[in-house]
């Protein structure tokens, strides 16, 4: 029963593979007076359903929310097959939420709507802290194809309150991926928590990928299912191998992780990652794509250090982490299995009280991203300390 507690803040874990022994483990970790809300990460291995009854009857009032994962984090580095989870309390912490359900009709008023009704519930809730000291954390389904819209909507209407958030995991056969609320696991679903605190605080997203000299443009595409046909009009999947070096039959989840491809917005590129090559020869793309976006492939850089320099960052900024919400594409995990460097990245963010998952894909701000780590440092001092 692993467990780290802060004044407002508890962490824990479970590896147990029986879902009534991980669910009990989990909350007697979290459990604490005055939670405003807990929200855990788990393996898609688990018997779901058992996993969502049992959760659902020990956490009782307290609202609990979560996802399914491509991989856990926790304080002792990463996990997989297990569950993970934090629970947040006053008074140094209030926190709103709501669900949003039906993805694939999800409107953008209804996003607006959604963000603007949680903003009015934070404002009247108990004062946990300044109110320019709040933040926004999404789970969102990793399959869905919508965190673009859903993003771009609610955070048109969150004002200056940043954002982070996560798309729900699953194996990599990209089958299925969960998000949970109301005592249950739903797909086609995202939940939207705003959260107020005393506490200093950083969002910050990290990617380890500079643009190289090759480019590309996408010359066929269906932008709502994210597949690509043609590039440089030519089979997608072959054109990107030959541009990368390598036969169309070696493509894999393991190349796209070390040869992924960036687009520029606002004068800053960002990686387009890619999911699967079908059986067409098509790509489909974690991200959203276009018909005439420019792609250029990306180099990558010390994956470990890179990570490590943002993490000093924000020890420099804040103090050491009391707790770190984490959100790291699965590529990223790929990679560093592919190198023998889990380990230690693992302690790096061990060391940093971190407690997430490996997702289908990140948000931050107003952009859905792919290939970083993404999240929120959460430091004890006061905010503006």
């Amino acid at each position: 029963m692993p467990r780290r507690t802060e004044r407002g803040i508890h962490i824990g874990y479970s590896c147990e593979r029986d879902p009534d022994r991980a669910a009990a483990e989990l909350h007697c970790a979290l459990a604490q007076p005055d939670a405003h809300i807990a929200v855990f990460f788990c393996s898609a291995n688990y018997d779901l359903a058992v996993l969502g009854q049992a959760l659902a009857k020990l956490f009782g009032e307290i609202r609990l929310i979560g996802c399914t994962t491509a991989g856990e984090i926790a304080p002792v580095g990463y996990l997989d097959g297990c569950v993970v989870g934090f629970s947040l309390a006053g008074p140094d912490f209030a926190v709103v939420s709501a669900p949003m359900r039906n993805l694939p009709s999800f409107s953008i008023a209804e996003g607006k709507a959604v963000a603007s009704a949680l903003r009015k519930q934070l404002d009247q809730a108990v004062d946990a802290g300044p109110a320019d000291n709040s933040f926004a954390f999404l789970l969102i389904d990793g399959l869905d194809k919508c965190e673009d819209i859903v993003v771009s909507a609610i955070n048109s209407a969150l004002g200056k309150i940043p954002l982070f958030g996560g798309s729900s995991g699953g194996a990599m056969t990209f089958g299925s991926s969960s998000i949970y609320y109301d005592g249950a696991f739903h797909s086609d679903s995202a939940v939207l928590l705003l959260v107020r605190t005393r506490r200093a605080f950083r969002l910050f997203t990290v990617d380890h990928f500079v643009p190289s000299e090759t480019r590309m443009v996408i010359t066929e595409a269906d932008p709502l299912s994210r597949v690509v046909t043609e590039i440089n009009a030519e089979p997608a999947g072959r054109e990107y191998a030959r541009l990368v070096g390598l036969d169309v039959d070696r493509l894999t989840p393991m190349i796209f992780a070390t040869h992924p491809v960036m687009v520029k917005v606002g004068g800053r590129y960002y990686v387009r990652s890619i999911q699967k090559v079908n059986d067409d020869g098509s790509l489909t793309f974690f991200s959203a794509i276009d018909k005439g976006l420019v792609l250029t492939v990306a180099r990558g850089t010390d994956i470990v250090r890179n990570l490590a320099e943002r993490l000093a960052a924000i020890r420099a900024e804040i103090g050491p982490p009391q707790l770190l919400i984490g959100c790291e594409c699965i590529l990223r995990n790929l990679e560093l299995e592919q190198k023998q460097l889990k380990g230690e990245a693992g302690r790096l963010l061990a060391a940093q009280n971190a407690v997430g998952f490996n997702t289908f894909g990140e948000q931050f701000q107003a952009m859905h991203v792919n290939q970083t780590f993404t999240g929120a440092a959460i430091g004890r001092g006061r905010a503006g300390d």
